[in-house]
């Protein structure tokens, strides 16, 4: 597939709208995802492309986290990378063989549900609130972060939405801490996707390298910014966003 300029520059401000997105919520991949695919990139090759950008967009935001002086809970956020890793594995070689229509379908079925998921949580009280690390709690946390790496390597799109679902409600994170502890767990299942699709030789890596520019600096922005935000803006920016995929699934 030959790209020109103005088109590196286009996937460039794309990945940092989803580097942002993934960061701070969640959905930038179907931003960069049909992008990759209007290209003309099969689905599945697109999918596993987008990952070389979402491995950097991680990177780039644990370490913008970690400037801002962000704390993650330790060990549990090993256990969660962990488990992620087992997960990631599993997921990326289901991905490797499935056909792109069929593709195309689960990513919209699952998101319909992420986003029914999302409308439908309810409001916690200041002491539901209090963050929840006891040894039952980090149990829960680590068998879904399993789960979580299954769908992580398996469609990826969409999982930020899990993700702070997960914590938010099984450990009772702040969603600026949450969003760092996504990332952090992020870069293990990613990474392991990455090195599946390679050997499946499923990635375009002119593409993937090109948009993980933009989606490394988005994903740096993004972490530093939801600190000095706090959790008030990142719960606007998941609406604002979760609006926006429910239109694009229900009418587009």
């Amino acid at each position: 597939m030959e790209i020109d300029y103005l088109t590196n520059l286009f996937i460039i401000l794309i990945g940092f709208i989803a580097g942002f997105l993934n960061t701070v919520a969640g959905g930038g991949s179907l931003i960069s995802l049909p992008i990759l695919i209007f290209l003309g990139l099969p689905g599945s090759v697109a999918n596993a492309t987008s990952r070389v950008a979402i491995l950097a967009q991680n990177v780039f935001a644990v370490t913008g986290f970690n400037s801002k002086g962000i704390k993650l809970p330790m060990p549990y956020s090993i256990y969660l990378g962990l488990a992620s890793l087992l997960g990631g594995l599993i997921g990326a070689k289901l991905a490797v063989d499935i056909r792109d229509a069929l593709f195309n379908r689960i990513l919209a079925v699952i998101m319909m549900l992420v986003v029914l998921s999302i409308a439908l949580e309810k409001r916690k009280t200041p002491q539901q609130q209090a963050e929840r690390l006891s040894f039952k709690h980090q149990a829960l946390g680590i068998v879904a972060f399993v789960f979580l790496g299954i769908y992580g390597g398996f469609i990826q799109a969409g999982i930020g939405f899990l993700v702070i679902a997960a914590l938010t409600n099984i450990n009772h994170l702040s969603l600026v801490k949450t969003n760092y502890v996504k990332v952090f767990a992020a870069i293990v299942y990613t990474g392991v996707s990455v090195l599946v699709f390679t050997l499946e030789d499923k990635i375009v890596w002119t593409t993937g390298l090109v948009l993980a520019i933009g989606q490394g600096f988005g994903g740096w922005y993004a972490s530093r910014w939801s600190v000095e935000k706090g959790d008030m803006w990142i719960k606007r920016i998941m609406v604002v966003t979760v609006i926006g995929l429910a239109i694009k699934l229900w009418f587009f």
